[in-house]
Order: C-alpha cells, then structure tokens, then sequence
C-alpha cells in the first residue's frame, strides 16, 4: 500500500472484518507510514521543546533584569529551583503591580510597602507555590509567610 508520504508498506488486514477492511486500507493510504510519523511527531516535539527553551530563556532574562532594577534579593534553595523561584517571583510581582496599583487603587507608598515584604522572602520555594496566585492576594499571602516566620522562631535563644 502507498501512503501520503510516497511509501510503500505491506499491511496485514487479515484481522479486519473482511467487510472493513477496504476502509481501513483507504484511511491507512491517506495516512503517512509508520517511520514517517513518528519522525514528524518527533520533529514536532522537539520544536516545542526549543521554544519551551526559549520561552523559559526570556522569561528567565526579564526576571533577572527585573529583580535588580527593584533592588529583590538572591533566591534561595536547590540549584533547580532558583531560576523558577526568580520566574515565579517575577510573574507574581507585575501580576500584583498590575491589579494593585495600575487597574487598582494603591498608590507608590502602598506598593513600596509590599515590596518590601516581598524582599523578605528569599526561599525560591515559597515563591514556587505562590506561582498560580492571583496578583490581588500577594499582600495576604506576604503577611501569612511573615506570621508563619516570625512563629518558627526560637524564643529561648
């Protein structure tokens, strides 16, 4: 049988119902062999992969250039983790910033406040699981991560 990419394959029907086997032999020919599909799936996953690189790439970049020109400390914690940490930091800052104080009703004094809480939490952990937040709820979740540190704190030291 030739297929949609020019090649020729022999396929055994014989477990087909005698009377579906013609149909499956035309939807087979308007297919591309076996060796061709999985090349184009492969092709195809890898293109996705170079533009989840790349993707990450730039996200990585303007996260970088956002926490210095805000002054935000390093992150913390495993290796893997701190490019995500900085991505997610970064995403949940300009998603607050954006509700907050461009579609909302704070001003720089109000989001000069919360970037200072922000500038506490170094643990790229932390900022991880924040990741799918809404931006209208940093300055709550800011304050829990305050309360939850200021209570592991050891009072007979």
């Amino acid at each position: 049988m030739e297929h949609a990419c020019s090649h020729s394959v022999d396929h055994d029907l014989s477990n087909r119902p005698a009377d579906k086997r013609a149909g499956f032999a035309r939807w087979l020919a308007s297919k591309d062999c076996t060796n061709c599909w999985k090349a184009a799936r492969d092709a195809d996953s890898e293109s996705k992969d170079e533009w989840l690189a790349t993707k990450r790439a730039e996200e990585q970049e303007a996260a970088v250039a956002w926490a210095k020109q805000f002054d935000m400390p390093q992150l913390e914690g495993p290796e893997k983790a701190l490019d995500w940490g900085e991505r997610s930091r970064h995403q949940l800052m300009t998603a607050a910033h954006t509700a907050l104080v461009v579609e909302g009703t704070w001003d720089e004094a109000d989001w000069a406040e919360l970037e200072e809480k922000a500038r506490s939490i170094t643990r790229a952990g932390w900022w991880i699981d924040q990741r799918d937040a809404d931006g209208t709820d940093l300055q709550e979740l800011l304050d829990a991560a305050s309360e939850a540190d200021r209570g592991t704190e050891n009072p007979f030291r």
